[in-house]
């Protein structure tokens, strides 16, 4: 059985400390790093990580994954709020180094890749569709990652089915009560204490509407998805955006 040298970048944040307990229990991992911040990068290398999971901040990650790839290391990566040019040049970074593999996760949680995938799916045939996600309120960004993903998805889905906009006759909204606009699709962010991570797809059309919801109630419910993108990773060389990518679901 393969032993995966793993690091966690962020390991002392509500999520890479999930991420420490998960890696420690798992069988075909061993745990040689865990960083928090003010930590130098190097102890990666001098720990021999093979994988690397970075859920650290924004601001931090790209700096944290280039590291990583230089250093011909595999990153799991689920900080979010990458931008596109950023991506682009992960996608050059990893040019140089074709054996290694980048996975970024706007979410781990498997229910939530599914919830994702089956609103993509059922948008092309609804005429008005939204997404209102509802988080904690230490989460740093809004919408959250796996909104904006989902909102990505919907809108591609509907342009090859070619389908227009969701009808919207709102011509004043100086308070942003319509929420954000990803690529056409309206985002609603909520934050609330008590919350962990939840999302509904609202898709209406005459005289019916779907509702596709996904709850997180707890962190460890992110778990399974991580460790399968940490044992996957080395499997797929170059830069992959979504677990739901290592699942066969077509």
């Amino acid at each position: 059985m393969k032993i995966w040298k793993v690091a966690v970048i962020g390991a002392r944040g509500r999520m890479g400390s999930e991420a420490v307990r998960a890696i420690n229990l798992a069988e075909d991992m061993d745990l040689v790093a865990a960083l928090g911040r003010g930590d130098s990068l190097q102890e990666l290398v001098e720990a021999g990580a093979e994988v690397v999971v970075d859920l650290s901040v924004p601001e931090a990650s790209y700096s944290n994954v280039s590291f990583a790839i230089e250093a011909g290391m595999h990153a799991v990566v689920g900080t979010t709020g990458w931008q596109e040019d950023q991506l682009a040049q992960l996608q050059e970074a990893l040019s140089q180094h074709p054996g290694v593999g980048v996975l970024i996760a706007p979410n781990f949680a498997l229910g939530s890749l599914l919830a994702s995938r089956f609103a993509a799916q059922a948008a092309k045939f609804f005429e008005s569709v939204e997404i209102i996600e509802l988080h904690h309120p230490n989460k740093l960004d809004a919408p959250s990652g796996t909104a904006s993903y989902t909102a990505q998805k919907i809108a591609q889905a509907r342009a090859q089915a070619g389908m227009g906009a969701s009808p919207d006759a709102t011509v004043s909204d100086p308070d942003g009560a319509r929420g954000a606009k990803i690529e056409g699709i309206n985002v609603h962010a909520v934050r609330l204490r008590g919350l962990t991570a939840h999302q509904e797809v609202l898709l209406g059309d005459a005289g019916q509407q779907l509702t596709i919801r996904h709850d997180s109630f707890d962190r460890t419910s992110f778990m399974p998805g991580l460790l399968m993108g940490v044992r996957k990773v080395a499997d797929h060389p170059g830069l992959t955006v979504g677990l739901e990518n290592y699942l066969d679901l077509d």
